[in-house]
């Protein structure tokens, strides 16, 4: 493996990390703050309309800049704001600088792509860009519970400042080891074009069922630590070990559901979403059970990101004709589905409906979902619709 893919996947595993440990410390935070956890759950809302919205905006007004140079600056505006982030004096201030990292992550890994790819042969760059995902999910390993575990026994604001070492770790190795690259030089497609690869019932439906899995997924997983907290009573120390389980189980899935993707998509896509719908079923059922609770919450991760790649798959395989589209609304989707997601569960918890309803939301989102991807698939079957050629891409059906 080169050095150069290495300085992007550590610097993939930063921003993954500093998306994903904000669940761990919530209550901490909360307190920390002087809010309530509820309200404190918008600092992952927040972090999600930056990337979803900042993102893909600020992509497009660096576009002349060299992407090295472009990739420094991205990483500088990371380690600046967890250090900010340690020293914020408020909710408002914090939530603030959450917005700001987050425009950043989401234009950093547009950009970490293209500069993988183009960093090895043609036949290797399947491998580059998930070596570049993977940071995202190794961060749910490795990076979640570390840093959930800083900061149960040193404080939530220790966990920035370790955050922002990494931070300057990334700069480094990005700063020594990826060459210097030019603007990007695409044109880009008519907006005409891409607008009418979106109206593909194939991509709206699986942006719609990626929304679905967000809130699958988030609902939950906002409040898991006051959940298993307050409702299974595990102590705050057993936090961080149950949230590495559930990365644990995230790795796996994404081999899972790779592997179901190139054997028959949408079956395996629909067969997933129905078993995720049991999950959370069994999820609620056992929440007041630490050991099932446990394996539920492990089952539960594996399902999430099983499901996770053959959506984006399918996005993927058919709109091949405007890839450009197809980049910028995976994460986009994504980070709208989580954003909704945590502002649902807020609004359940503010409701009185307590921290044990939020799997059931979930269990409904995916019940939908699998009525919407049987029909898509119904209806791409009968007319005898197949994605459009392109070079480099396979729908996997």
């Amino acid at each position: 493996m080169s050095l150069p893919l290495i300085a992007l996947f550590l610097a993939a595993f930063a921003f993954g990390t500093t998306e994903f440990v904000i669940a761990g410390i919530l209550p901490e935070v909360a307190s920390g703050l002087d809010v309530t956890i509820p309200v404190a759950g918008y600092l992952v809302s927040g972090y999600a309309i930056g990337i979803a919205l900042g993102g893909p905006l600020l992509t497009l007004a660096t576009t002349r800049l060299s992407r090295r140079t472009l990739l420094l600056g991205l990483i500088a505006v990371f380690t600046i704001g967890q250090i900010a982030c340690a020293l914020a004096p408020g909710f408002a201030s914090m939530l603030i600088l959450r917005v700001l990292i987050a425009i950043a992550h989401g234009c950093f890994f547009g950009i970490a792509m293209v500069v993988a790819t183009s960093l090895v042969a043609p036949e290797r760059r399947g491998f580059a860009v998930a070596l570049i995902l993977s940071g995202l999910t190794v961060s749910n390993v490795i990076g979640v519970p570390l840093g959930a575990a800083i900061g149960n026994y040193l404080g939530w604001r220790m966990t920035f400042w370790a955050m922002g070492t990494l931070g300057v770790l990334a700069s480094l190795a990005v700063a020594l080891w990826v060459p210097g690259t030019q603007g990007s030089a695409e044109a880009g497609l008519a907006l005409g074009r891409q607008i009418k690869v979106l109206g593909r019932q194939q991509a709206w439906t699986s942006l719609f069922l990626m929304l679905m899995l967000m809130i699958g997924q988030f609902v939950p997983f906002t409040y898991i630590a006051p959940l298993l907290q307050e409702v299974t009573r595990l102590d705050a120390a057993w936090i961080p070990w149950v949230l590495l389980l559930n990365g644990v189980g995230s790795t796996l899935g994404v081999f899972l559901g790779g592997r179901l993707a190139d054997w028959k998509l949408m079956p395996a896509l629909i067969g997933l979403l129905a078993a995720q719908v049991v999950v959370l079923l069994a999820f609620y059922l056992a929440s007041p059970y630490p050991l099932p609770m446990v394996v539920a919450v492990f089952v539960w991760g594996a399902l999430n990101f099983a499901i996770g790649t053959p959506i984006q798959a399918r996005i993927l395989g058919w709109t091949a004709d405007a890839p450009g589209l197809a980049s910028s609304l995976i994460p986009a989707g994504f980070n709208v589905g989580i954003a909704l997601a945590a502002f649902m569960g807020a609004s359940m918890l503010n409701a009185g409906l307590g921290y044990r309803s939020l799997p059931l939301a979930g269990a409904v989102a995916l019940l939908l979902a699998v009525g919407v991807a049987t029909l898509s698939y119904v209806w791409e079957r009968r007319r005898g619709e197949t994605p459009p050629a392109s070079a480099g891409i396979v729908a996997g059906q």
